[in-house]
């Protein structure tokens, strides 16, 4: 697209503070995950604990997130983002109390991961339905190319930054508290992680704040399950939609190694948590070269087929992955992985937000976030278990496996999705 359209978007003041918020609140919560992965594995070393971790921030998602998207679609979408980002900080807070003072625990890291569980259930359909609202609609692909490849940009510094952080540990718990033991010392590292992402979202709730306030368009506050459940019918009676966002779900459900990855850094690739962090930015890394491309030229044309394909070639990568004992392999595929996602995320938000009007925003932003939740948290669960029963190679060849069968299928199920050309909206 033109550098005439570029300056467009940096002229949207509100967009760039949503931007500022996205950037540091999704770097603290990368940081969040590299050391709740690598202390929960320290503190347990089992595969199965790892999945447990997903399996408490999906579970409260999925039970809040309809509610949570009717309260977008009748409140301010701002404050509702900003008290999301706020409970994330809180459990930030309490996590590097308990890890400095020396009673982290399993429970704590789980009881915790619930709380984050619900401040996601909040902040992913007000974040998604705040978005449209800053922009104009020709802007929006842009915007979100633009926004998808930022938001890399900090997932990629924010794990790297976390893996060094947490690897300090031991040597910063040297200099500052003598004498104390190897097991405290690691957590030191732990709880200078939580402390750092801890002050990234205290400026990601002071950016949400500074936004200005719109007031909404008119809507209906009729409450009841007809509302509740108003986007799932709403996207139901879309197949292109239904199509995009489930193909999402059940390529990362199957074909995600997250949660694993604390156990291939270690016992497979033998590194440290700062080779974990490492191991978390690749995705990151593929996906913001690939996003800032798609913000110069946004893809015109055989959308579907570029989504489609694009899945397919996560599902390879994700089979290279599990078939290497390189840490360079390993990082170059888990790249290749998220520059292949990240086409995905960018056709299918596209067409998710340009096709929804914003009345109808919080609640179909809702229930995408279930879907997101599922592929990500529930997926991090079903590698833990399946990980405890084939290993953590066999689980993540599985899924590879697994997920280059859904694109076939999905050719198949969602025709209108593999034959779809442009991301605009089609007239009426």
């Amino acid at each position: 697209m033109s550098s005439a359209g570029l300056a467009r978007l940096r002229d949207q003041t509100d967009y760039l503070r949503l931007l500022a918020a996205r950037v540091t609140g999704g770097a603290a919560n990368q940081m969040l995950m590299v050391a709740l992965g690598w202390q929960m594995y320290d503190l347990t070393g089992s595969a199965w604990d790892l999945g447990l971790v997903g399996l408490a921030q999906f579970l409260p998602a999925l039970l809040l997130t309809l509610p949570a998207g009717h309260v977008v679609d009748q409140h301010d979408r701002r404050l509702l983002l900003a008290a999301s980002l706020g409970l994330q900080l809180l459990t930030a807070a309490c996590l590097a109390l308990a890890s400095g003072g020396g009673w982290v625990g399993a429970n704590l890291i789980l009881g915790l991961s619930i709380v984050l569980g619900c401040a996601r259930a909040l902040q992913m359909p007000a974040q998604q339905a705040l978005m449209p609202s800053l922009v104009p609609a020709e802007l929006l692909p842009r915007a979100v190319a633009t926004s998808s490849s930022t938001m890399q940009a900090a997932i990629i510094a924010g794990p790297a930054l976390g893996g060094v952080l947490y690897a300090l540990g031991p040597w910063a718990a040297g200099r500052i508290a003598h004498g104390t033991t190897a097991a405290a010392a690691a957590h030191w590292g732990a709880a200078l992680v939580y402390g750092v992402s801890l002050l990234l979202l205290v400026c990601a709730v002071v950016a949400v704040l500074t936004i200005r306030h719109r007031p909404a368009q008119a809507r209906r506050a009729a409450p009841g399950l007809a509302q509740l459940t108003a986007g799932i019918r709403f996207i139901w009676q879309r197949p292109v939609v239904l199509g995009a966002i489930s193909l999402d779900l059940f390529a990362v459900l199957l074909g995600g190694a997250t949660a694993l990855l604390p156990i291939f850094a270690k016992d497979i690739l033998h590194t440290g948590p700062e080779g974990l962090g490492l191991l978390r930015s690749a995705p990151a890394l593929g996906a913001v070269v690939v996003g800032v491309w798609l913000s110069r030229r946004p893809i015109k044309r055989r959308a579907g087929h570029w989504l489609l394909g694009a899945v397919a070639v996560f599902g390879l990568a994700m089979i290279a992955f599990a078939l290497t004992t390189s840490f360079v392999v390993a990082f170059i595929v888990l790249a290749v992985s998220g520059a292949a996602d990240m086409v995905s995320v960018v056709i299918r938000q596209s067409l998710v937000q340009l096709e929804t009007p914003d009345d109808m925003r919080g609640r179909v932003g809702a229930v995408n976030s279930v879907f997101i939740g599922a592929s990500n948290q529930l997926g991090e669960f079903e590698s833990g278990a399946t990980a405890a029963l084939l290993g953590p190679v066999g689980s993540v060849l599985l899924g590879g496996i697994g997920v280059l069968a859904v694109v076939a299928l999905w050719f198949r199920l969602f025709p209108a999705l593999a034959q779809r050309d442009s991301l605009q909206p089609r007239p009426g």
